[in-house]
C-alpha cells in the first residue's frame, strides 16, 4: 500500500471519461502557436515540405513526449512537482522546473488574448479599413489604458471557467468551443480557398518541394511541434492526473495528435491562400511573425476582400479567441493545481492564490509597453538586438519557450529513460490497453527525443548569439 505522500490529494479531481480528457487536452494544444506560427513557418520553409517533415515528428517525437508526461500524471495522480517526487525525490527538481513554465507563460499568454479580444470587438466597432491601417495595432498596445482593460476581461473569464472546475467548466467549455473552433476554422478556411489566386496558395500548402529540405526546416518543424502539443509545461501531467485507468491513454494521445495538427494545417488553409490571393504571394506570410502576422497582415487582407472582410475578420479573430481561452484555460488550471498539491490547499484557496499572481503579472508585463518601455532585459542581459527592440513579453516568452521548456523536456526523457525506466510508464498504459506503439516510445524517449532536444538546444544558443538563424 503506497503511503501518504505518494496519495493523490483529496482534492484530485477527474474527467468524466476518456473524450473529456481528449477535448480538454487538445484544446489546451490549440492556441495562438497554432494560429499565426505555424502558417508562418510552413510558408518560410517551403510550404509542403515543412508540412511533411511537421506531421512525421508529431507521431514519433511528439508522441513519446506526450505519452510520457500524461501517463506520469496518471500513475502519480499529482501534478508535476508531486509526480516527479513520488518516484524519485532527488528528481523533484525537474517538476519544479516544469512548474515554474506555466507561471511564466500564463500572464503573458492573457495579454495576447486581450489583444485578440480587442481585435474582435474592433471588427463589430470599427472600419475595416481602420484596423488594417498602418500603426493601428501599435497605436492600441502603446501606452494604451485600453489594453489593461481587454487584459483583465480575458482573464476574469479563464479564472471564471476553471473555477466552475474540471468537469462543469474546463471539460464543459471545452465540448462546446472545441467543435466550434473546428467548423469554424473549415468554413473560413473553404471561403479563403475560393478567393482569386487562392489555388496557387493552397499548391504550395500542400506540394512537397524536397529541393526546400534543411536542417533550418526541420529545428523550425520540431520547435513547433514541441511548444504546439504543450510539452514540458506541466500540462499534459496535470490533465493526465485526472485521467481515469479505465480509459485508453494510448488511444486519446493519438486522438490529441490528429485534433492539434488538423487545427494547425486548417490555420495554413486560412492564412497562406487568403495571403497569395489578397498579396499575390505568401512574402507577407513569410516575413512577418508572431504579432505582426496576426494584427498586421491579416487584416490587410479582410479589408482587401471587400465587403465581407469585415464579417471574415470578426469570425476569424473569435476563432482565435476560442483557440488562446482554451490553451490559457489549461495554463491556468495547471498553475492552480500545482499551488492546490504544492500547498495542500482546498482549489477556491488555489484559484484565488493563481488568480492574483496571473493578474499581477499580467498587468507588469503589460507595463513593458506602458510604464516601462524602457526596460529591455533581452539586451541587458543576452546582449540580444538593440535597446528597446524587446520588450518583457518577449523577455518571458525566451525564458520559457527557449530555455524552460527544452530543458525540462530533456530531463524529462532522461528521467523516464534512464532513472525509473521505460517500463514503469509502459506498465501504467497496460494498465487500461495493448501498448501498440511500445517499441516506437523506448527508441524515441531513450535514444532520439534527447538527441533532438539537445539539438534545439544547441540551435537556439547559436541562434541567439547570431551564428545561425532559426
Amino acid at each position: 500500500m503506497a503511503d501518504n505522500t505518494s496519495s493523490p490529494a483529496p482534492i484530485r479531481s477527474s474527467w468524466s471519461g476518456k473524450w473529456g480528457f481528449i477535448l480538454a487536452a487538445s484544446a489546451s494544444a490549440v492556441g495562438l502557436g497554432n494560429m499565426w506560427r505555424f502558417p508562418y513557418l510552413a510558408a518560410k520553409y517551403g510550404g509542403g515540405i515543412f508540412l511533411l517533415v511537421y506531421v512525421v515528428l508529431v507521431v514519433t517525437f511528439g508522441f513519446a513526449l506526450m505519452m510520457a508526461e500524461t501517463a506520469l500524471g496518471r500513475k502519480t495522480g499529482q501534478s508535476a512537482i508531486g509526480a516527479f517526487s513520488t518516484l524519485n525525490k532527488k528528481w523533484k527538481f525537474v517538476g519544479i522546473l516544469a512548474s515554474i513554465v506555466p507561471f511564466v507563460i500564463t500572464p503573458y499568454y492573457a495579454l495576447i488574448g486581450g489583444w485578440v479580444t480587442k481585435y474582435m470587438v474592433a471588427y463589430i466597432t470599427t472600419p475595416a479599413s481602420e484596423i488594417a491601417s498602418d500603426g493601428y495595432f501599435t497605436g492600441f498596445i502603446l501606452q494604451n489604458p485600453e489594453t489593461y482593460f481587454y487584459l483583465i476581461i480575458f482573464l476574469l473569464l479563464t479564472i471564471l471557467i476553471v473555477a466552475l472546475g474540471v468537469n462543469k467548466g474546463i471539460e464543459n467549455v471545452n465540448r462546446v468551443l472545441m467543435p466550434l473552433l473546428i467548423l469554424m476554422s473549415i468554413g473560413i478556411s473553404i471561403y479563403a480557398l475560393t478567393l482569386p489566386g487562392a489555388l496557387s496558395g493552397l499548391a504550395f500548402y500542400l506540394i512537397p518541394d524536397f529541393s526546400k529540405f534543411s536542417v533550418e526546416l526541420v529545428l523550425g518543424a520540431l520547435g513547433q511541434m514541441f511548444y504546439s502539443l504543450s510539452l514540458a509545461m506541466g500540462i499534459m501531467i496535470t490533465y493526465g492526473s485526472y485521467f481515469s485507468r479505465e480509459h485508453d491513454l494510448e488511444h486519446s494521445v493519438r486522438r490529441i495528435e490528429i485534433f492539434d495538427t488538423s487545427i494547425a494545417m486548417l490555420a495554413g488553409f486560412m492564412i497562406i491562400p487568403a495571403s497569395f490571393a489578397a498579396l499575390g504571394s505568401g512574402e507577407a506570410v513569410m516575413t512577418h511573425a508572431g504579432p505582426g502576422l496576426m494584427f498586421g497582415v491579416l487584416p490587410t487582407v479582410f479589408n482587401s476582400i471587400g465587403a465581407l472582410g469585415p464579417m471574415l475578420g470578426f469570425l476569424f479573430f473569435m476563432l482565435v479567441f476560442f483557440a488562446a481561452m482554451t490553451s490559457c484555460i489549461s495554463l491556468f488550471e495547471t498553475c492552480t493545481s500545482i499551488i492546490a498539491d504544492g500547498f495542500k490547499l482546498s482549489r477556491k484557496t488555489a484559484i484565488l492564490a493563481s488568480g492574483i499572481f496571473v493578474v499581477a503579472m499580467g498587468i507588469f508585463v503589460n507595463m513593458g509597453y506602458d510604464n516601462l518601455l524602457w526596460m529591455d532585459p533581452m539586451h541587458s542581459l543576452f546582449g540580444m538586438g538593440e535597446y528597446q527592440d524587446f520588450q518583457l513579453l518577449d523577455f518571458f516568452d525566451f525564458i520559457s519557450n527557449t530555455i524552460l521548456m527544452p530543458i525540462v523536456a530533456l530531463l524529462t526523457c532522461i528521467f523516464i529513460g534512464y532513472i525509473v525506466k521505460p517500463q514503469a510508464i509502459i506498465d501504467e498504459v497496460k494498465l487500461s490497453s495493448a501498448f501498440k506503439g511500445e517499441k516506437l516510445f523506448v527508441v524515441m524517449i531513450k535514444y532520439v527525443a534527447p538527441v533532438l532536444l539537445v539539438v534545439i538546444l544547441i540551435s537556439y544558443t547559436l541562434n541567439t548569439a547570431g551564428v545561425i538563424t532559426i
